[in-house]
Formats: structure tokens, C-alpha cells, sequence
């Protein structure tokens, strides 16, 4: 048992890492708060004076404001439902003793080793291009026209290409999961006669159920921030301008600092609030 002497070391030891961490994230958040408050324009002047509360309210009164949001919430949705849908069936897929199981899933987790804007440089060139894309010839070969993917269907493509990144890390760990099974359960339901749907909906699926809150709880965290996949393919257009691109905007066309400050703190409680849902169903399934 830990004594008192051990405990005060063991805290005197922690102390710089914990001051350290704490001003890596109290000292960015404490300026970004500071400049909301006011007119801060470097390219013009610098700091004009304090604003008060009009950099909020000229932020979420714009008409991109509302949209951006809900763009964000749309791409962090619609990613998080295929990587967990398909990351499942990829992970029992990758469970069963296959010929080249070792090389299949090296292919599988690869894409998450891609960095974000050479996956989007990739999928916006090699497979979405009207002309020249992987897609484009697939369609013309059974005789259809070519689709526009990044104006005709743009959230549905940046969706796409983040799922397709994210989707090796949603398997990886619902494989862990899958193979912490106890075999024997699976084994004594097959003796019972239980069909494999009804194997995997009672047992196979409630078993996966703390892994499955752990990847939307970590995914979420990440895609609530997505930019690069959007600067690189569409730049904000066609709708799928989010919270976090609609800030880099902000601040590269007014060159207004205090705007753009006043949107990520926008920002900040925006992921709070989904953080703060997500736990509520993390620590339900965790306690179950």
C-alpha cells in the first residue's frame, strides 16, 4: 500500500508534466478568448480596442453560421454510421481464418497511415474526376454519365473520403474487441441451434457494445476539427463549408483575428456539448 511519503512524491514528480499540459492548453484558449473580445486586425493596424460581445454576435448571426453547423454534424454523422457499420463487418470478416489474413489486414488498416490531404488529393483525382476518375470509366462502362461527385453530391463525397480514412481505425479496434470473445459462448449457442444472425445479435453485438462507443467517442473528437478534406476538394462550396472552415474563412477574408477567435470559441462549446452527450453514453455502457 501507497504511504503518504510515496503519494507526495509520486504528485511532486507529476507536477511539471501536469503545469506543462495545462499551459499548452490554458494559454491558446485564454488568447483565442481574449482576441473575441476584440477588434484585432494585424494586416491593419493591429489591436483596434475592445468590441465586447460584437464579434459573437456578428458570427452566429451570419447566414453561414447555422449551415456550417449543420454541415458539420451531417459529415461527423454520416461518417461515424459507416465506419461503425462497416467496421464491424470488416472486423468479424477479419476474424475468420482466411489464406493471407496477415497481408488483408495490412491492406485494411493502410488507409489510416495516409495522411488527410494526400487521401483527399487521391480520391478528388484518381477516383471523383469526371473525366479522368476511376469512377467516371466504371460509370461509362455500363453506360451511364458520368457523375459530378464534388458538386452534385458533395457532403455524400467528403463523407466518403473521410470514412474511407477513418474506417481502418474503427476496425482495428472492434477486431480487438471481437477476438476478447469468450469462444465458448459461440460455440454452446451453435449447439442450441442458434442461427448466426441470432449468435451475433446477442451475443457477438453486445460484446462489441464498449468498443463501439470508444470509436464514435475518439472519431467524434477528430471530426468535429475536419478541414483538410474540405480545403482540398471543394473549398467550403456546394455546402459543405463546416464550423471549423467556415473560422479559417472568417479570418482569411476580413483578416479579422477577433472574429475568427469568437468562432472557435463557437467551436469549443460546440464540441463540449457533444463531448459531454457522448460521455453520458460511454459511461452508461461501461457501467453496464
Amino acid at each position: 500500500m501507497a504511504t503518504r511519503h510515496s503519494r507526495s512524491a509520486a504528485r511532486l514528480m507529476m507536477a511539471p508534466a501536469v503545469i506543462l499540459l495545462l499551459g499548452w492548453m490554458l494559454v491558446p484558449l485564454t488568447m483565442t478568448l481574449w482576441f473575441s473580445f476584440r477588434k484585432y486586425l494585424p494586416m491593419r493596424g493591429g489591436d483596434l480596442g475592445g468590441v465586447g460581445f460584437d464579434n459573437y454576435v456578428r458570427f452566429v448571426t451570419s447566414s453561414a453560421f447555422w449551415p456550417s453547423v449543420q454541415a458539420t454534424l451531417v459529415i461527423v454523422g454520416g461518417v461515424l454510421a459507416i465506419t461503425v457499420t462497416f467496421g464491424v463487418l470488416l472486423a468479424l470478416l477479419l476474424d475468420q481464418p482466411i489464406w493471407g489474413q496477415g497481408i488483408v489486414r495490412i491492406l485494411v488498416i493502410a488507409p489510416f497511415f495516409v495522411m488527410p490531404t494526400v487521401s483527399a488529393l487521391v480520391w478528388k483525382n484518381m477516383f471523383m474526376d469526371p473525366v479522368n476518375g476511376l469512377l467516371a470509366h466504371l460509370w461509362g462502362f455500363f453506360g451511364a454519365e458520368p457523375v459530378q461527385w464534388l458538386s452534385q453530391a458533395p457532403l455524400a463525397s467528403i463523407i466518403l473520403i473521410v470514412a474511407w480514412q477513418w474506417l481502418p481505425f474503427a476496425t482495428l479496434i472492434l477486431l480487438t474487441a471481437i477476438q476478447s470473445l469468450d469462444s465458448e459462448q459461440l460455440e454452446a449457442a451453435e449447439m442450441d441451434g442458434a442461427p448466426p444472425l441470432s449468435r451475433f445479435g446477442h451475443i457477438v453485438l453486445p460484446h462489441l457494445g464498449r468498443a463501439i462507443t470508444v470509436v464514435v467517442l475518439i472519431q467524434t473528437i477528430f471530426l468535429l476539427s475536419i478541414f483538410a478534406e474540405i480545403f482540398v476538394t471543394t473549398q467550403g462550396s456546394f455546402g459543405t463549408r463546416t464550423l471549423t472552415y467556415l473560422i479559417y474563412q472568417r479570418v482569411l477574408e476580413s483578416q479579422n483575428v477577433g472574429l475568427g477567435s469568437a468562432g472557435g470559441i463557437y467551436a469549443v462549446i460546440l464540441a463540449n456539448i457533444v463531448a459531454i452527450f457522448l460521455m453520458r453514453i460511454v459511461g452508461k455502457n461501461l457501467d453496464a
